[in-house]
């Protein structure tokens, strides 16, 4: 009997801690499992074509892309990620290298007219999904023509 009356007190206890957590732990939960996480300019590379982007073009990129709005994920079936990383109709991508953590987080930017695709890759997984962002996409458009 006294099992189960402590049992109940504690399994109490525990749904209140968690529905009530502080705003710092809410927020870091909540990020463990966001898609499109923001990006910080102290530890990200930025690439196109091969060729690393600098100062100004670099940190106008990540902040589009951290104030672009996400609009769904796409669900990647096994065996298919290259389709993803290399599309048939896709041009050349902004790459962007950063950690997230201990991990290594590869992000492959594939503008459009009318969405941004994005194409992240870390550990072994490939998670692929769609922003909208006008000024990414006529960024990154701009930018692959001043490299050619």
């Amino acid at each position: 009997m006294i099992w189960a009356v402590l049992s109940i007190i504690l399994i109490s206890m525990v749904k209140i801690l968690m529905t009530c957590l502080p705003t710092g732990a809410a927020e870091w939960l909540i990020s463990k499992f966001e898609i499109h996480s923001k990006l910080s300019d102290a530890n990200v590379t930025v690439t196109i074509d091969g060729k690393l982007l600098e100062s100004e073009d670099r940190i106008q990129i990540i902040n589009y892309f951290n104030e672009a709005t996400f609009l769904k994920q796409q669900y990647i079936f096994p065996g298919t990620e290259e389709l993803y990383l290399h599309p048939e109709n896709g041009k050349t991508p902004l790459v962007i290298d950063t950690k997230r953590g201990k991990n290594e987080v590869r992000l492959f930017v594939f503008s459009y007219n009318d969405h941004v695709d994005v194409v992240k890759k870390y550990k072994k997984k490939v998670v692929a999904y769609s922003l909208l962002s006008d000024s990414l996409q006529k960024r990154s458009l701009s930018v692959t023509r001043d490299l050619v």
